[in-house]
């Protein structure tokens, strides 16, 4: 499970369960093409899907301008939470969004 990847990684984890999470992407400014299973915020960032810990920490860093959040979307299948315990992320990009939806690679695994 995603949650228990970034507790294991230092986070505290509240989660919220919500009816209509496309309209409350929408309210964020997660792009259509974004969209995954799990949205959280952090630091005033936006983080859609199985994002590693790693990668959040080192947003909230770095503090890169013009970025509204990270996105892993889809569910990719080697993804924390997606695979067992202590495997590393393989095999997909997680990409930084701005508020107008435009992206870029973050990071690749």
């Amino acid at each position: 499970m995603w949650e228990n990847h970034l507790e294991k990684a230092g986070f505290t984890v509240a989660s919220k369960p919500v009816e209509n999470m496309t309209e409350v992407r929408k309210e964020l400014g997660v792009p259509d093409k974004m969209q995954s299973c799990h949205t959280g915020l952090i630091g005033g960032y936006v983080i859609e899907g199985h994002v590693p810990a790693d990668d959040v920490k080192r947003l909230l860093k770095e503090r890169p301008e013009g970025i509204a959040g990270l996105a892993a979307p889809g569910m990719p299948a080697k993804s924390p939470g997606m695979q067992p315990d202590g495997e590393k992320p393989s095999g997909y990009d997680v990409l930084a969004f701005d508020k107008e939806g435009n992206s870029k690679v973050f990071s690749s695994y």
